[in-house]
């Protein structure tokens, strides 16, 4: 097959390489001109031009694909596929429902006839704060569209507000931007954050589908910034309840709109019901390379192909669990310095380090310098280890070991992943009904160390 990916900084490069190591043809078009000479530099065939390749693409017939990576581009995505191409990515509603919280949130209660959390949407920081003064509660502030930094996002910890309110005062007082500043202020709900996910084909959800469990904050315990995901739980299994009840209902509307790609809504979860909170109308980052542990086959070349060919609704996955672990370098999550501190770094494995290992092994923002891997790009968000197991305890203990085999100078990665759902919030979805006591996919510790016995 033939994939052009298209993106800004190169954020599928693991998929690029690996649908490369299958033997398919790859080539990369980047927009920020820097990363096209940085990120995977000697591993992936760049493009300076992405129009100057569509005879390229479209030569292969059903096996030519447009892959896109960010969820901003739904309108050329449209006119592509006007043109007989086979875009995968999204589509104009696909890129509203993401960069328009609002009008996700409004989505949500149309289309899944269940309680979307409440959200305010501001055109400026003095009317957010007046709203807060005359509505005092906990809130969380998120940024409307797609270019500001996760950890300009902020989760409300006052029950009055006042915090938010201190932080939007400092917002607006340093607010340099040409642009009115567009944002929400979302209720704060409690229960267990989870996500569904699925890929549609342009008529149907594939399946099976898949529910994760992220950790956004850079340090354990959930401390310090919203860094985007410092990683995730993922599994293919007991899926089925959740998915009824939301991405399901989605599916009209995503086929009115011609939408083909991955779709992710987040949720928070309760014995009261589901609450969603937000789409992500791309690959979610580093879940799709988690993802990828559970997969095998012909892995992304056969779900991308049963996506555009329609020939099949399903596509194999691996039982149990996957877990991934981001491994950054300073000054993660951060730009500054990074040049002077961390770019270049050499990347090791130690001696053990199997073929089995390094599959887990799933690079972002590295290249080929003289023979050897080394850290690229802006901000040291290096590579991705998974594991994969029959219950969650092994995948995390997998992941890991495996982690312990990278060496990078000052390397830093939270050593808390899939903690809190195999200590209380596992036991809280099966009591509620959200999942299945010892189903596939669901089985704890004791399960697995009972049948290696």
């Amino acid at each position: 097959m033939r994939f052009l990916g298209m993106g800004e900084h190169v954020a599928l490069g693991d998929m690029y390489l690996r649908l490369a190591a299958r033997g398919h043809e790859v080539r990369v078009y980047v927009d920020d001109v820097e990363t096209r000479d940085d990120i995977m530099r000697g591993m992936l065939q760049f493009t300076t031009d992405w129009k100057n390749e569509l005879d390229w693409v479209r030569s292969a017939g059903a096996d030519g694909i447009i892959l896109f990576e960010t969820s901003t581009h739904g309108d050329l995505q449209a006119e592509l596929r006007a043109q007989g191409y086979n875009v995968i990515g999204g589509s104009p509603v696909g890129t509203r429902l993401e960069i328009d919280r609002a009008y996700g949130q409004q989505v949500m209660r149309d289309t899944m006839d269940i309680q979307a959390v409440a959200t305010h949407r501001f055109a400026g920081f003095d009317e957010g704060i007046r709203f807060l003064r005359e509505h005092p509660g906990r809130f969380v502030f998120k940024m409307n569209g797609a270019g500001y930094a996760s950890f300009r996002n902020y989760v409300g910890e006052m029950a009055d507000g006042t915090d938010v309110v201190a932080m939007l005062s400092l917002q607006r007082d340093r607010w340099t931007y040409e642009e009115t500043p567009d944002f929400v202020l979302m209720e704060h709900i409690q229960g267990v954050e989870i996500g569904i996910g699925a890929y549609f084909n342009g008529t149907d959800f594939l399946q099976p589908a898949c529910l994760d469990w992220e950790h956004k904050r850079f340090f354990n315990g959930d401390l310090g910034e919203l860094t985007g995901e410092m990683g995730t739980l993922v599994t293919y299994r007991g899926y089925e309840r959740l998915f009824e009840s939301t991405l399901a209902r989605m599916a009209p509307l995503l086929a009115q709109d011609g939408y083909v790609g991955y779709i992710n809504v987040n949720t928070i979860v309760s014995e009261r019901g589901i609450v969603p909170l937000e789409f992500t109308t791309r690959f979610g980052y580093p879940g799709f390379a988690i993802l990828d542990a559970l997969h095998f086959g012909g892995g992304w070349a056969e779900i991308f192909s049963a996506m555009v060919r329609k020939t099949t609704l399903t596509f194999p996955t691996h039982p149990g669990y996957a877990l991934g672990v981001v491994l950054t370098v300073p000054p993660f999550p951060y730009s500054f310095g990074y040049e002077n501190l961390s770019k270049g770094m050499p990347i090791s494995f130690r001696a053990d380090m199997s073929e089995e290992d390094r599959d887990g092994l799933h690079h972002s923002e590295v290249a080929m310098q003289g023979g050897r891997l080394v850290t690229a790009g802006s901000i040291g968000y290096v590579t991705v280890v998974t594991g994969r197991g029959e219950c969650a305890e092994q995948a995390r203990d997998r992941a890991y070991s495996l982690a312990r085999k990278v060496i990078i100078p000052n390397v830093r990665y939270r050593t808390d992943i899939g903690d809190r759902f195999i200590r209380g919030d596992r036991d809280l979805l099966v009591k509620w009904g959200w999942l299945q006591p010892g189903g596939e996919g669901q089985r704890t510790g004791a399960d697995c160390t009972a049948r290696q016995q």
